[in-house]
């Protein structure tokens, strides 16, 4: 299951279930029809709490997704996940494709204020990863 929704800031995608490629392919398809329309520049919201284990095929899919977005201007983006697996996934997916340095990752088992950082992230680029660091050294 995938859904596209247009917002002020750009995109908000959400993914559950198990995605096979051919659904994949249906979203990239879509997913670049509504890129097309944003006129300038964007951000990406992307909830994948639901999501289950990606297929290979499905994730090569998906990286030219992921590239097709950053090529036709997407500045940043966040990608709620639920589980630590995942995290590692996405983040190797996101290398590959070239688009880490602009995405982050957000693994909903380790905080609350998930919703937030991510919005964060987007909108005024406070980086969740730094704000953990700093949390970090403040408790040493």
């Amino acid at each position: 299951m995938y859904q596209i929704e247009r917002t002020e800031y750009g995109l908000h995608l959400t993914f559950g279930g198990v995605i096979l490629v051919k659904e994949m392919a249906e979203w990239c398809d879509n997913n670049s029809k509504v890129v097309d329309e944003i006129p300038g520049d964007f951000l990406v919201f992307v909830d994948m709490r639901t999501i289950g284990p990606v297929p290979h095929d499905s994730q090569i899919v998906m990286e030219k997704g992921q590239k097709y977005c950053k090529d036709n201007g997407m500045q940043r983006s966040v990608v709620i996940l639920s589980d630590t697996l995942t995290k590692m996934q996405f983040t190797r997916i996101a290398k590959k494709s070239g688009i880490y340095q602009w995405e982050r990752y957000i693994d909903i088992s380790t905080t609350d204020d998930w919703e937030k950082q991510g919005m964060d992230w987007i909108l005024n680029s406070i980086d969740p990863d730094l704000k953990k660091q700093d949390k970090s050294l403040e408790l040493q």
